[in-house]
């Protein structure tokens, strides 16, 4: 492989042009939680041909730059985050368990699977809900002082819990926690596939669940791999 593939990572590379996620997601490469590997070990870890991925990353037409997430203001980005997958994710848990839990009612004596997955996306869901109540309340807030402060070149915000990286730290674990929710409800599921006697709430519910890791995706890629790489920077004196 050439430059700039055979030395960036994953996580650069989608943070560079967010396009690269659908490849990544074709090909089951982990750009995420995972997006500090480099490509030729992701695509090793994903079992691929790494020449093929770079084959079709090339493939993209140029990106426009207003589509470049790594170039936003980290109010913007944050924004974005903020009204766009938490705003999801509050919007999709309930309506997915609800739906869960009628196909357990109904499905659950031929699939009993159906319990641990209703179970499992009870746990994954309360475990979001609160993470992203201490990001919007405690580490976003934070994180936009860090900015502002550097747009003034005036002194370095009061933190409440030492550097920023400890809650980061704390919030790529649950983010990685949810990841592994998910690949239990993804495996139970047939890689969320409908079984042959299934009724059409079960079709809808299973593509429910694929769009939900799909959007998970992209919003773990955006906090650790674009965010809080720029919070810490921005933390110890940087100006991004």
């Amino acid at each position: 492989m050439n430059a700039p593939f055979d030395s960036a990572t994953v996580g650069d590379i989608v943070a560079t042009d967010f396009r690269t996620a659908a490849i990544f997601e074709g090909f089951g490469i982990d750009f995420c939680c995972g997006g500090r590997r480099s490509l030729v070990d992701a695509c090793s870890q994903a079992n691929v041909d790494a020449e093929a991925v770079v084959d079709a990353l090339r493939a993209l037409a140029p990106a426009a730059g207003d589509d470049d997430a790594a170039c936003w203001a980290v109010d913007r980005l944050i924004d974005h985050i903020v009204d766009t997958h938490h705003a999801y994710v509050r919007d999709a848990l309930p309506r997915i368990g609800r739906h869960l839990e009628k196909l357990a009612s109904a499905h659950g004596d031929r699939h009993p699977e159906l319990a641990i997955v209703v179970r499992t996306f009870g746990e994954l869901g309360a475990g979001l809900t609160q993470h992203m109540s201490k990001e919007e309340q405690i580490l976003f807030p934070y994180v936009r002082d860090l900015a502002q402060q550097a747009r003034r070149a005036c002194g370095g915000a009061i933190s409440p819990f030492g550097t920023v990286q400890n809650p980061i730290r704390m919030m790529e674990r649950e983010h990685r926690d949810a990841a592994e929710g998910l690949e239990t409800i993804r495996e139970l599921t047939n890689g969320y596939t409908a079984p042959a006697d299934g009724c059409r709430t079960y079709s809808v519910t299973m593509q429910e669940l694929a769009e939900f890791e799909r959007d998970l995706h992209r919003h773990v890629h955006l906090e650790n791999n674009v965010l809080f790489p720029r919070a810490i920077e921005l933390e110890s004196g940087g100006s991004r």
